[in-house]
């Protein structure tokens, strides 16, 4: 196929191994002259093979754009929608037709490129644990409205001039409910979106994300955020050792800060005021008893560790429809809009008039009061209380979690294929405990500190859950 346009992405250590994580076409880094280039070696390199199919040919680009060849895949690759994307093209057909005997009924001249496409890979892997996989079954999946499909040529042509820039795809063959297993690699589904530029493709990907609901295992959902967020990438100030170098010291939460962290405490106090309104209109309240609608709250938001941060709120009176209201968290308004149901993981509306969609969901089995709040990648939990019962909350003792230094504990569900220490030796720091097996990859757990194994609780063809204890040390 005589055709070539240019992607790049950002690799990141997943539980692949340096997958790319980011995929975006066309390059913010490559002129024209260099693609044109790229593209003509391509087809030099499938006219002398004979090659007769759909293929990719990749190259390495340096920093003065002089590029060398690394490998050319007979297929078509995880990014092949963000080409589609920006030429309208359905490449699964044209693969299809080629290899039925038919010609191309294009030319290279013919393709144009439109607008911009980002392709975030989504995987069933921990971010917060170093990427480790993350197994069991899909309790929620509601990924966003889609309105880009493959192949549809509609979004080109007369469509840009009219100033309709594509939209959301998702492609994925998981569903909710389904169970996403160890056997397989962890991408369980591809978010692609088209927009006019590289900056409305970033807002329109943020948004998708945001409104992208996972639950049941951990997704990578929170470090695409804070990718998509960072200066260096919003600027296409990036290459392959990105990822190696903004975050060599793992991912942690604090690397997705929010731009304004306090409408996510407003919208905790939002979603309390109109569940006490619901509440407030059940009728057969006994008489002097009724549910009370409070004005005034303390929100609490937990930082860990037994830290807490505690902002003042209150909620204006207002007349107008019940999916709206003004919260003044420590002085700052915030006028809510928002129609979605108080049961909705996923939340659209408007604050301050700019439209947002973030994810909400009250009580854990620790905590049943709190609100997990996510917007953006950033999440927090908060617990909103009338000022009394604040006063009160304050008094409670921070209870500790338990010790587990003197155990190795199982960082994610997998199979135990290896256990490389017996009770009574002596490990020392960096040498091998245990091998555990996940989603095409096999990891190996080391010993931090020098340890003397006093028992092993594992067996080797064993399937473990996360946090499972497979050694108690001395």
């Amino acid at each position: 196929m005589a055709m070539c346009s240019t992607c790049t992405s950002a690799s990141a250590r997943s539980s692949a191994c340096h997958q790319k994580v980011i995929e975006e076409a066309p390059s913010p880094f490559i002129s024209d002259a260099t693609r044109k280039a790229m593209g003509e070696q391509a087809v030099a390199l499938a006219k002398a093979v004979k090659y007769q199919s759909a293929g990719t040919v990749e190259f390495v680009v340096g920093k003065n754009q002089d590029f060398y060849f690394l490998e050319m895949n007979t297929r078509l690759q995880v990014e092949h929608p963000v080409t589609e994307c920006i030429t309208g093209l359905d490449l699964v057909e044209q693969m299809i037709r080629v290899a039925a005997g038919e010609k191309l009924a294009i030319k290279q001249e013919d393709i144009k490129k439109e607008g911009w496409a980002i392709e975030c890979r989504i995987n069933a892997e921990d971010p917060f644990r170093n990427f480790l996989p993350s197994t069991g079954r899909l309790v929620k999946y509601q990924p966003p409205a889609a309105n880009l499909e493959q192949g549809s040529e509609t979004l080109v042509g007369d469509s840009y001039a009219a100033g309709k820039f594509g939209g959301v795809r998702v492609d994925t063959g998981v569903y909710e409910g389904g169970e996403i297993p160890m056997f397989y690699d962890s991408m369980i589904a591809k978010l692609i979106v088209h927009g006019k530029d590289r900056n409305e493709a970033i807002a329109k990907m943020r948004e998708a994300l945001n409104g992208f609901v996972i639950r049941g295992i951990s997704s990578n959902i929170p470090f695409q955020a804070a990718l998509l967020a960072h200066p260096d990438f919003v600027t296409g100030n990036f290459n392959t050792g990105f990822i190696a170098h903004h975050y060599s010291g793992g991912f942690r939460a604090e690397d997705v800060p929010h731009e304004d962290a306090l409408f996510l405490v407003a919208l905790s106090a939002f979603i309390r005021r109109k569940t006490r309104e619901r509440a407030a209109g059940i009728s057969g309240q006994l008489a002097g008893h009724e549910v009370r609608i409070d004005s005034d709250y303390v929100a609490i938001v937990n930082e860990g560790e037994g830290r807490k941060r505690r902002h003042q709120v209150h909620i204006a009176e207002y007349a107008g429809h019940g999916g709206e209201a003004e919260v003044r968290v420590d002085g700052k308004a915030y006028k809510i809009v928002c129609a979605s149901r108080l049961n909705d993981i996923r939340l659209s509306g408007t604050v301050n008039g700019k439209p947002f969609t973030a994810q909400a969901e009250r009580g854990t089995l620790k905590k049943p009061l709190a609100y997990r709040i996510s917007h953006n990648g950033t999440a927090i939990e908060v617990t909103v209380l009338s000022p009394r019962a604040a006063e009160l909350a304050a008094l409670m003792p921070y209870k500790a979690p338990p010790d587990t230094s003197k155990s190795l504990l199982s960082p994610m569900p997998g199979l135990l294929v290896a256990i490389a220490a017996q009770p009574g030796q002596i490990v020392q720091a960096g040498e091998r405990l245990a091998v555990i097996e996940a989603m095409k990859m096999e990891n190996i757990l080391v010993a931090t500190q020098d340890v003397k194994v006093a028992e092993v609780l594992a067996k080797v063809g064993e399937s473990l859950a996360v946090d499972q204890p497979i050694m108690r040390f001395e």
